[in-house]
């Protein structure tokens, strides 16, 4: 066996306006006027692909991903300087993806055209609320019409496919806030929503002081009613917190849950590679680099490189970090991509899913490997036992 998976890319950019109280993401604010070392940071992006450029096994990008941080304060024309400069070293797929991360608050609407112009063809727009109390509390620097307006101003710089991303169970959110906040959603006519619970993650100014919440029968209802709403407007769950429209699916978040392979590049940044060795065996690794941004900008004339740490997945974990992303996908994957994108047989798996379907919780997993409806809402309990040696 010698096929690898699928090879995406992720690019960091580590700035944004100002630090959101919920956000655990590597980023660093620079303020309203978003003085950024540009060109140097392209640069070493460039140096930190070179340097991975090994690793990619000659196959071709069917993916781009720049996130953040805030992407949008980098120019169209640094967009475009790096996407010519990457497809040079790599091949691109004829249909690759490539989405760029923006936030209403921090582009300007001219700029939209830049960035079509420069190759990229699918935004993800971080709107999260189309309230302005709600925004405030999120530390969002946009409103709701600013929101919108993001949108139609995409739709006229030729964006054909756009995310718009949404945050329920916000602090003392109802069910009918949360429904208000779809339905604005749904009148602008995104290709794919991404509509996920607030989580109060450490190292967080909202874990250090947490705003009050929805308890979780609300929370509950939540879920209900908006995953009812999305589906009757057309919206196909596919993965636990991302809706779409027919065939258009994200890709790029696709290739994740299929434990599909990515060069990560940028401050902070992670990747994941494989790699069949002589003796037959797939060697997976996990790599990140340097986080902070200066300390990642001098890296680029330090002879370390920019790589932070790298780990090899045992034999042991791979079950865990295998399901723990196909299981999110309401179809789940075939039973062979198991095999093909673990290197190990199918009988290091069997052990860990056994007491899950008897649970209820997995679908017969002989065909394909796939959570139950209960089972994707009890998706950690899942995994725990996933996880039992």
């Amino acid at each position: 066996m010698t096929t690898l998976p699928p090879l995406s890319l992720y690019v960091h950019v580590p700035w944004c306006v100002r630090k959101c109280p919920y956000c655990d993401f590597n980023s660093h604010g620079v303020g309203h006027d978003r003085t950024l070392p540009e060109r140097a940071y392209v640069d070493a992006l460039l140096d930190d692909l070179d340097a991975e450029l090994a690793l990619a096994s000659g196959r071709e990008l069917v993916s781009i991903f720049i996130g953040g941080g805030t992407p949008s304060l980098l120019s169209g024309a640094a967009y475009r300087r790096l996407l010519q400069a990457i497809e040079a070293r790599l091949p691109f797929a004829s249909d690759i993806e490539i989405t760029l991360e923006a936030n209403p608050g921090a582009v300007e609407h001219d700029r939209f055209a830049a960035y079509r112009e420069a190759g990229i063809n699918r935004l993800s727009l971080g709107v999260q609320s189309f309230q302005s109390l709600q925004l405030e509390r999120l530390g969002r620097i946009h409103d709701g019409d600013e929101a919108a307006q993001a949108l139609r101003n995409a739709r006229a710089a030729g964006f054909d496919n756009i995310n718009l991303d949404l945050m329920h169970g916000l602090p003392e959110q109802g069910v009918e806030d949360a429904l208000a906040d779809i339905e604005q959603a749904l009148a602008l006519a995104p290709e794919h929503i991404s509509w996920y619970q607030l989580t109060l993650e450490p190292n967080t100014e909202f874990y250090s002081q947490p705003p009050r919440l929805p308890d979780e029968d609300v929370l509950c209802d939540i879920q209900e009613a908006g995953h009812a709403r999305l589906e009757a407007a057309g919206y196909h769950r596919y993965e636990i917190s991302a809706y779409t429209r027919p065939d258009r699916q994200a890709r790029h978040n696709l290739n994740y849950w299929t434990f599909g392979d990515y060069l990560g590049i940028g401050a902070g940044a992670h990747g994941k590679l494989s790699a069949w060795q002589t003796d037959g065996a797939l060697a997976i690794e996990r790599r990140w680099k340097v986080r902070q941004p200066e300390a990642y900008l001098r890296r680029a004339q330090d002879p370390r490189g920019f790589v932070a740490g790298r780990r090899a997945l045992e034999t042991q974990e791979l079950p865990l970090e295998f399901l723990m992303n196909a299981l999110r996908l309401t179809e789940g994957v075939p039973r062979y991509y198991w095999r093909e994108r673990s290197g190990q047989p199918d009988t290091l798996l069997d052990a860990r899913l056994e007491e899950a379907r008897a649970k209820g919780l997995l679908r017969d997993p002989a065909q394909r490997l796939q959570a139950s409806p209960h089972g994707l809402l009890f998706l950690n309990d899942l995994l725990a036992l996933c996880d039992e040696q």
